[in-house]
């Protein structure tokens, strides 16, 4: 009898938040123990940011395309769906692969749709949330917290079990995801209701964007930004190590940095609506600059902690003041297009952070992240430019 009634209680907010939930384990996983499994195989630092590179530059290639196309579809729903069965089936080939060649193939592979249906994912549950009346920011942070789960389980699991752990533990994760997003809900108003128009639409067409420079400058400073945190994703595991940071601590480092994260997605609610978003776009690259610097002379773990915890600033709060500006100017008909615009510009300073910090990290070890600075640095000016072009409007706050 209480199976009768169950189905009644899996509202679309918490369907998609069960998807979240999964959608970044992998990811947690690889951040933790993927240079370091790279490593033990003999391959190069190089050839680590390469590995992370690639996949990277292939989905560049992709996103605006997929953006379209899933604009145009019937749901969002089905190309999140079908990239995730995709993305969940091809990490398979990882356990036939050993050398540099055969696991950047099946690395990009593996990484291509999972990537490509974050920009779409992101649209539709920020045009639902809207038009429901919940909450993005609670939705996105049960991501976050997947994704912190397994940065500390799977340092655990490795100390247990040894490195040959990594592979079974990404594959099986990313079957998870592939299976949990079967039951993943429609995104798009039911036919009769109205869509959630933006407050201040200025484009309905993406190409009138990039004509605008105060809208797109914010979005280039903090993809800079973003790409500085690649950098930490792709080398702070091994650099850590390089310093004498246990794995059993690393996991730990890298987990306390997503807990910010999600704590800062929680409580975004709470003020996100009464502050410019670009002065919170802002705001994250100004922090960004400080913690890069900190990082770059091999704080104690004491420090790394308190670094850590700038993660909510450096990235959370740019990343929800990017989407929530995005959102409020732009029209639903170009929603995942123009969320797609926006993760190609991270993803190309991704692919120069990873290539160019790969050979950094070579030359200079940890002080590399003096350039990380550098970089945060010119995204701040960036979106101090766009404020000089425009700025907020006193009654349109949150879109600002």
């Amino acid at each position: 009898m209480s199976l009768a009634v169950a189905p009644a209680r899996l509202t679309p907010e918490l369907r998609t938040t069960a998807f979240y939930f999964t959608y970044f384990m992998g990811p947690g996983a690889a951040v933790m123990f993927l240079p370091i499994w790279l490593s033990e195989k003999g391959i190069s630092t190089e050839q680590i940011g390469l590995i992370n590179a690639v996949p990277v530059f292939v989905i560049l290639a992709l996103n605006l395309v997929v953006g379209r196309l899933a604009d145009q579809a019937k749901d969002w729903r089905q190309v999140i769906v079908i990239g995730a069965v995709i993305a969940g089936i091809v990490p398979i080939g990882l356990f036939f692969v050993n050398e540099f060649w055969g696991i950047l193939l099946f690395w990009t592979l593996a990484s291509l749709p999972g990537g490509a249906i974050g920009p779409v994912l992101d649209a539709a549950i920020m045009r639902m949330t809207r038009r429901n009346g919940t909450d993005f920011g609670t939705i996105r942070a049960w991501g976050t917290v997947g994704y912190m789960l397994f940065n500390a389980l799977t340092g655990f699991l490795v100390g247990w079990f040894g490195s040959d752990i990594f592979v079974p533990l990404f594959v099986g994760l990313a079957l998870l995801r592939a299976a949990v997003s079967l039951q993943l809900p429609a995104f798009r108003a039911p036919a009769g209701l109205p869509t959630v128009a933006a407050a201040q639409p200025v484009a309905g067409k993406l190409r009138e964007i990039i004509t605008k420079p105060w809208f797109i400058l914010p979005l280039i400073g903090f993809s800079i930004v973003f790409g500085t945190h690649i950098v930490l994703n792709a080398f702070g595991s091994l650099l850590w190590k390089e310093q004498g940071v246990p794995e059993s601590i690393i996991g730990p480092l890298i987990a306390l940095g997503a807990a910010a994260e999600a704590g800062m997605m929680f409580v975004w609610k709470r003020f996100g609506g009464t502050i410019s978003a670009r002065k919170l776009i802002l705001a994250s690259a100004l922090v960004s600059v400080l913690r890069w610097v900190a990082m770059a002379f091999s704080p104690p773990v004491a420090i790394l902690v308190l670094l850590q915890l700038t993660h909510g600033v450096t990235f959370a709060l740019g990343y929800l003041g990017c989407v929530h500006f995005i959102a409020n100017w732009t029209s639903e008909d170009i929603a995942a297009e123009t969320q797609s615009l926006f993760n190609v510009l991270q993803q190309v300073t991704s692919v120069i952070a990873l290539v160019g910090f790969g050979w950094l990290i070579g030359l200079f070890g940890p002080h590399a992240y003096l350039f990380a600075a550098l970089a945060a640095t010119l995204g701040a000016l960036c979106i101090w430019l766009s404020l000089r072009m425009m700025q907020p409007k006193p009654d349109a706050i949150v879109t600002g």
